[in-house]
């Protein structure tokens, strides 16, 4: 019989091995928590995307709605004003919110839930003739723009078209 013969195989892990094992799971780990603090930290953003996107959207359907004809117009909108007067597009020009998105009434009071948000501008421009391929006539139509200013300080603008009447 040999001395080698004697000699158990080794069995456990070393130190060595013990310190490695957990030097790598430490880097995976701090790894994938970076990547979770990223995501969790903008998860947000795209509903408040989505949120001014609405609010201008809204806008841009109410601006939309009124009449065309500049004799309808009854007044010029400025920041915060109460929009249930406005008699065609042309009032909207120049309008803005400051301290939250107001509700279309006469109390012209702030919708809950939107205070962080502000339309910065609404401007309300002709439409360029010709308009893909079609000449579009003086004051028989025009561009609205819509820009709203989220929680973040981002804007985002939203346009539409009104023709005819």
């Amino acid at each position: 019989m040999y001395i080698s013969d004697r000699i158990d195989p080794q069995r456990g892990i070393s130190l060595i091995e013990l310190i490695m094992f957990i030097v790598i799971v430490s880097v995976a780990l701090a790894g994938i928590l970076l990547v979770m603090n990223q995501v969790t930290r903008h998860s947000a953003d795209p509903l408040i995307h989505k949120q001014a996107l609405a609010i201008a959207e809204s806008m841009l359907e109410e601006i939309r709605l009124q009449a065309l004809d500049p004799a309808a117009c009854t007044m010029a909108l400025g920041q915060n004003d109460p929009r249930i007067g406005a008699g065609c597009i042309n009032d909207y020009n120049g309008y803005s919110t400051l301290g939250g998105i107001r509700e279309y009434s006469a109390l012209n009071g702030l919708v809950p839930g939107l205070g962080s948000y502000d339309i910065t501008a609404v401007s309300i421009g002709p439409i360029p003739s010709p308009f893909g391929g079609t000449v579009i006539a003086a004051a028989s139509g025009a561009v609205i723009t819509v820009t709203v200013a989220d929680p973040t300080g981002a804007t985002l603008s939203a346009t539409g078209y009104r023709a005819g009447e």
